[in-house]
This record gives structure tokens, sequence and C-alpha cells, in this order.
């Protein structure tokens, strides 16, 4: 039977503790011998990641006990943390530990605690690892490492190192070998050609980010490890670089074939595409070879966390890719005839992460109906299976929502990309003469998008009356480089016109109540949502969180060294655009916001960093504005911990109960203060 109630006041299983226990995704997978292994969130266990590997029979096992938490620092996102190898020992494992950023080393089967490899600095953010690869036949492991060189968080090199597996290097960085110099700002893991001769890595510098331009630089290795005669190989770093192009070519990983060829994925065609290169050729003899010309889509994305994989090669020659326009499949490619062979399955999102053994491909993958999972493909067969991580429906998937995904018409008649998921219960409907209240999701980045798959954090709202929009802006990935760069020197402008097109066009077609619009989003999306409060009368409250709120200071060593010239893209130069800076951010704004509002901190977060949100508060205080702000000790940028997300999203729940006028008696009260 169903029942008519209010949107909004449906009752619904999903409650914030079922939301928060399922929240995050494996990541990070990688082979072991014939097993599978990868890192996972354990919301329960103060938010660390936890390193778990698949035996043959199939059984899951942690591999090392709380609270180890296997995550890097590097460019605070972090990436590849971790390597494993057999041995006459069993598995040889190597990883970055989150807490104090060492690399550690075990054998776990041996009853072996983990061991330090690199020592502690106490000069800013110390020494971090990432993208490890090991060497034990040179008793190394080779790496990316950040080394911070004074206490600002622009003060920091990075370079390709080796370091040794006995421990020697534990209390000495001068036993740290430093394969490459650090000629440039950013680097990638080296990858290895099959006869160990060469080595190649991705490198850019500011204010490019990887998306913008990047080289792939070669070195030829010596017997003994060494690198010798690094010059670059393809890529272009743009107009900021000498002798650079127009905008940079943007190369977002690189694999070597079995042949000695090396792989890439390009944007030089305006698509991220697969492309192949033969490095013993003469200096300007260097034929490139796109593999599948014929798609106008993507095969690869940005690069935030270093380590990930679009591609891989196998050892049939084949190459397991994912690909897609708006969404990834993983597919089969013969680089050869160029013909792709997509998996079946009802996976409609793949990360960027792959692993192979012998026939059999492996990556992490989910759909509108499941959350992310361990998925095989058995390129024998053609058959497809998760495998580790599966998916279990915590509630009855009656309640989960039913989107869709949509093209809207944004000012200037572009398009803009959307997924909408309307409000669903099987045992509740709206009245009829009510339209359901809407809230605009805003993913952060801005270089990223929003994937259409399961999220419980979208079914918590929209099992109780609340619809969900969620804008893929101009800016976003996924479409092509045209659609990504329309953000450039137009943030703040271009990401707040194209929500408010969904939103106004939710509302025109009666979808949505326009009197009931809301927007929220964090990071980049945080920016997004207090830009439109602040510029627009359009959404009656919103959520903030960890967001950036001031240009100028975000600008100046106030985030990161890997985002600290971002905005020279997405806004213009500061020394030569000032005033954009002020007019744009919401901070010099504060006295136009009219709607209500939540802002949600970690007080731990570099990125982000609550400076900004506390110089917001202090200039929104005493004008009558209702607001609440809710600050996390121990979180840092993105909510890790159970009881800090129960906490979030039932106050966020709240908000739309005051704002939106229906009765919730099932979530403590949000209090607000004016």
């Amino acid at each position: 039977m169903v029942t008519t109630a209010p949107y909004g006041a449906w009752p619904s299983p999903m409650d914030a503790r079922t939301v928060a226990a399922h929240d995050g995704r494996p990541a990070f997978i990688g082979g072991v011998g014939d097993e599978v292994w990868w890192t996972e969130p354990r919301p329960a266990e103060r938010g660390r990641r936890a390193l778990v590997r698949r035996r043959p029979d199939g059984t899951e096992e942690a591999v090392l006990p709380a609270p180890w938490d296997v995550r890097s620092r590097v460019l605070e996102y972090g990436g590849q943390p971790w390597a494993g190898t057999l041995t006459d020992r069993g598995p040889l494992i190597v990883f970055s530990e989150f807490t104090d950023q060492r690399l550690y080393a075990c054998a776990p089967e041996g009853g072996e605690a983990p061991r330090p490899l690199t020592p502690l600095s106490a000069v800013g953010g110390g020494l971090r690892w990432v993208d490890p690869v090991l060497r034990p036949e040179l008793g190394e492991v080779w790496c990316v490492l950040e080394e911070f060189t004074g206490d600002r968080p622009t003060d920091v090199r990075r370079v390709l190192a080796a370091v040794p597996l006995d421990g020697s290097a534990s209390e000495d960085r001068r036993a740290v070998r430093e394969l490459s110099d650090d000629r440039h700002r950013f680097v990638t893991g080296p990858r290895l050609s099959p006869d160990g001769r060469r080595a190649a890595w991705i490198a850019w510098d500011h204010p490019q980010m990887p998306w913008d331009g990047t080289l792939v630089m070669l070195a030829d290795v010596t017997d003994e490890g060494e690198f010798k005669d690094i010059r670059p190989l393809v890529g272009d770093l743009g107009p900021t670089s000498p002798g650079g192009g127009e905008r940079g070519e943007a190369i977002a990983q690189i694999e070597w074939a079995a042949d000695g060829s090396l792989l890439f994925v390009s944007d030089l065609s305006g698509w991220w595409q697969l492309e192949c290169v033969d490095p013993a050729a003469p200096p300007g003899t260097a034929a490139r070879r796109s593999l599948c010309p014929a798609r106008q889509e993507e095969f690869g994305g940005p690069l935030w966390n270093v380590g990930e994989r679009w591609f891989l090669p196998l050892d049939n020659g084949t190459i397991a890719v994912l690909h897609g326009l708006g969404d990834t499949n993983l597919g089969i490619l013969d680089p050869v005839t160029g013909d792709l062979v997509d998996s079946a399955g009802p996976w409609t999102e793949w990360a960027p992460t792959l692993t192979a053994h012998g026939s059999r491909a492996f990556g992490i993958a989910a759909g509108p109906h499941s959350s992310y999972e361990v998925v095989e493909l058995d390129t024998c067969t053609g058959r497809s299976r998760a495998i580790a991580a599966r998916h279990t429906d915590v509630v009855d998937p009656a309640y989960y929502p039913r989107p869709r995904a949509r093209t809207f018409t944004g000012p200037g008649g572009r398009d803009v990309h959307a997924h909408i998921y309307p409000p669903h219960s099987p045992d509740h409907t709206g009245p009829d003469d009510e339209l359901p209240p809407f809230v605009v999701w805003v993913h952060g980045g801005p270089t990223t998008r929003a994937p259409l798959v399961l999220d419980l954090e979208i079914a918590y709202f929209t099992s109780r009356g609340i619809g969900v929009a969620e804008v893929n802006y101009g800016g976003s990935t996924g479409y092509g480089r045209e659609y990504r760069e329309r953000l450039r020197g137009q943030w703040g402008i271009v990401d707040v016109e194209d929500c408010a097109a969904v939103a106004r066009a939710l509302a025109d077609e009666g979808t949505a109540d326009g009197a009931r619009l809301a927007i929220r989003g964090g990071s980049a999306g945080g920016w997004t949502t207090a830009a439109s409060l602040t510029s627009t009368d359009l959404y009656a409250c919103g959520t903030i969180k960890y967001p950036i709120l001031d240009l100028a200071g975000w600008a100046t060593d106030e985030t990161h060294d890997f985002e600290s010239r971002y905005l020279e893209s997405l806004v213009g130069p500061l020394a030569e655009v000032p005033d954009r800076y002020r007019a744009r951010s919401p901070l010099h704004r504060a006295d136009r916001i009219a709607a209500p509002f939540l802002l949600l901190q970690g007080l731990d977060d570099v990125i982000c960093p609550p400076a900004q949100c506390e110089r917001f508060l202090a200039e929104v205080a005493g004008r009558g504005i209702p607001h609440a702000y809710l600050a996390f000790p121990g979180e840092g940028h993105g909510f890790r911990r159970e009881d800090t997300m129960v906490r979030a999203v039932e106050a966020e729940l709240s908000l739309y109960a005051r704002t939106f006028c229906f009765v919730r008696d099932d979530i403590p009260e949000l209090e607000l203060r004016t």
C-alpha cells in the first residue's frame, strides 16, 4: 500500500549510520602472484584505509590490523600507496603509512611486523612516498619522494628515489638514492621497460595542472640501477614552458608494451586517446600512432592521484582499457587492428585502477544500482563477474533511487550534463498538489565529474522525498577537452550558471518545486555552492562543505603545493586580475547572502583550511542570516570517520526540514544562529 505524505517527510530504512558505514570505495588494486589486493575504507576504525587480499580460494582478509592506515599524502591527494611481490617467504609488501608517511615493509605470512624503510623529517611536511615499484633484484623499492625543504606548503621538491629494502635508510636520509633530478616540480612513479634498460615517467611544472600539459621523461637505466641521459620523449607543457605549444598536451598515463614501445594516453586530439611511440627511434623520428582513432571519447582522465591507471597491457598483446563519454566501460583493445570489445555487466563506471594476471583483468566498478566492487574479466571467455568487496543491499533496493542521465541547455545554448535522481520510495508518494524539493549537488575538483552510480547518501535523501540533481557543469571531465576548458578563467561564473540552468529547468518543467531548491557541495563544490548563494536568489538554502571562500588567500600559501597555482587557469594570474579574485570570492560577497546555510569543515584540512570558514563567518555574523557551523577535529579534506559523517548527513537533512517546512522527528534538530 502506498501512503501519501509530504515530500521530505517520508520514513526510510536508510539511516545516516548506514550511509556512513558504507561510505568510500575500494581503491589501488594490484596483483601479488595469483592474488588480487586493494585498499578499502574502514569508517568505523577512525577512517583508516585497510590493505585487503583475496586468496585463491576466494576468502578476503585484511593484511594489516588496525591502526595501520595504508595511504599516501603526496600531493595531499595521495596515490598508489603500496606494492607487493612474491618471495620464497611469501608476499613482500611495501606501503606508505598515513600517520607518519614513512615507507614500511613486511612479510605478512611470516608474522613479521611492519618495519620502517625511510626516516622521519622535522622539516615542514616531512618525507612522503608514493607509487612504489619493487626492485628486489637490486634490494630496493623505487618511488616518488616528496621532500619538504621549509615550513611553507610550497617549500617542497619531488624526485624519483630508490629506498633500500634492508632498512638502512630508516634513520639515515643519505641512504636514499635519488634517481632523477628535481628539474620538474611534479613527477609520477617510474615505469620500467620489459628489458629493464629504460625508465619513463610523467612530469609537469607550475602553473600547469597535469590536465593542462605534461611531459613524458625517458632515461637509460644502468646495471647498477642508475638513470642516465634523462630527456623528454613526448608531451608539451604548453605556453608557460620555453618552446611549448599554445595550450599544452596532457598525458595522463604511460605503460610499456611487450615489444618495447611506450603506450600513453594523450589529449592532443581533444580527447584522451591511447597512442604508442617507439623510444628507440632516432631523435626527431619517433613516430606516434593512435591505437583507436575512430572513437571521440575519453580513454583517460585527470591525474589527481599518482599511479592511476586507465589502461594496462595484457600478456597476449591486447590492452585492457577504460573508456567512454560521460561514463566508462572496460574493454579489450587490439592495438594492431584497433578493434575494441567491451565487457558485459551492470557496471557503468570504472575507477582508474587496473591489474592483470594471465588472461584475466581486474578493476573496480559500480553501476546505478550497485556500489563499487572488485570485478574480474576473463579475456578468453569474455565473462565478467564481481569477485570481492561485492555489493550487498544493506536495505531493500526498492528504496534506491531511479536516476537518469540528461542534457540541459545552459547560457548561450551550451550543453550541460547532469544526473537526475527524483524522489523515490516503494511505499510513499507526495501529494498531487505538491512538487518535491530538489538539491543541486556540485562535485568537487572542479576538474573531475560525478559518476552515475549508486550513492547511499543520495538514496538517504531521495528515499525521504527529496530530489537530487548532480550537475557535471562546464569544466567537468568525461566530455572532451573543449568541455572541460569551458571553466578556464570562468570559475565562479560557468559552474554557477550551469547549476542554476539545471535547477531552473527542473522547476520550469514541473519536476521540482522552484520555491524549494537547495544547493550543496564540498571542496570546489563548496566554492560553487557559496558562490551561488552569494550571487543568486535561486536557492532557498545551501550546505557548504570544506570550501574555498577566499581566492586570494587560497592563492597565497593558504593551500598545498599541488593546487597552489590552479587558480591561474581557473580564474587568471592573481597579479594580472586581482579585482577578479576579490569580486568572485564569497568572502567579499557575504553581505549578499540571504539564504540559510550549513557550513561543515574538518579542522585538520590543509587543502581548504578552516581559517577561510572562520573569516567568512565573521563577515556573516550579525547580518540576521540563519546558519550553523560544524567543525570536526581529526578530519581533513573530506570526511572519513563514521561519527562525523552521521552528524553531517543528519545536520543537512535538518536544514532542509527547517527550510522546506516538513517535519523530521528521527534526527537531531540543527541549531541555527544569526
